[in-house]
């Protein structure tokens, strides 16, 4: 299947999930989450803010911020996208493709370490994904490489393959509920 016909196919499935099933899958993604190393020895969580069915982060975020964390969240600028700090999860407006983004442009997060939570429509187990289609995730982590990286999907967004392309990069831990 092609890249089209997946995003296509996965975008189906998660429209299909009630709002149960969304907040239980996120509840348990959370804690999978907060378990992990990686979690545990960030400093700062990069995330992102949920855009209509994806995996709910705030619970996660706000907790984050609760474990003393500093919490970042993406904004998008024409073609790039930088991860803005926020310590007020609601001082955010709906930008790039109505997804929900920082009001503010700065301050601009620059933690080389920090942990980024990485979105899409499909993983694998070897941590390849696609994404919606834009490629800033993977400009983004061209140009910051090193950071820790984890994906949070729902079990059916894990497939057995992904066929990737020279400019992808994979995520090191996807967890899925």
């Amino acid at each position: 299947m092609d890249k089209k016909a997946l995003r296509q196919k996965i975008r189906e499935q998660k429209r299909a999930m009630t709002q149960q099933q969304i907040d239980e899958a996120s509840q348990r993604l959370t804690e999978l989450l907060l378990a992990t190393p990686q979690y545990q020895e960030a400093k700062t969580v990069y995330g992102y803010l949920p855009y209509n069915q994806e995996v709910r982060t705030y619970a996660l975020l706000e907790q984050a911020l609760a474990d003393g964390k500093r919490v970042a969240v993406p904004k998008v600028y024409g073609e790039e996208m930088e991860f803005i700090y926020l310590s007020d999860l609601t001082a955010v407006e709906k930008g790039y493709s109505g997804i929900p983004e920082p009001i503010a442009d700065e301050p601009i997060a620059n933690d080389p370490t920090a942990l980024v939570l990485m979105p899409g429509l499909a993983f694998d187990k070897q941590g390849h994904r696609i994404g919606y289609g834009g490629g800033y995730y993977d400009k983004y982590l061209s140009r910051e490489p090193g950071h820790p990286t984890i994906a949070l999907c729902y079990e059916f967004q894990l497939l057995p393959q992904i066929d990737t392309e020279e400019f992808d990069i994979p995520v090191d831990c996807v967890l899925w509920a």
